[in-house]
């Protein structure tokens, strides 16, 4: 029985020292996971300034681009190496990262 009580405390105890993920602005995610490619266009991501580049990709939408961020294209990882990020999260990022070309 004290094994079973003793077990039961370092449970709760390891359970309290868990953290639990904190939501991501979409400001936090592109300056983390999206900004530093697509500031200098590496690896054929279209740069944030880029209108022409970005057409194509938008007249999809953004359930598209979220498609593909989701998969990675490319040199680009899945989720943009956000495997953290919710799929809410990676949306508010995709209209974040595209609102300066629409």
């Amino acid at each position: 029985m004290r094994n079973k009580v003793a077990l039961t405390l370092a449970g709760l105890a390891l359970a309290g020292s868990v953290s639990v993920a904190q939501a991501q602005t979409a400001q936090e995610i592109v300056d983390k996971h999206c900004s530093a490619c697509h500031q200098a266009g590496l690896g054929g991501a279209p740069k944030l300034d880029d209108k022409a580049a970005w057409a194509p990709r938008l007249e999809k939408g953004v359930d598209a681009m979220l498609a593909t961020v989701k998969s990675g294209k490319g040199a680009m990882p899945p989720k943009g190496t956000c495997m953290s990020c919710s799929d809410d999260e990676l949306r508010s990022a995709v209209e974040l990262l595209t609102s300066g070309v629409r």
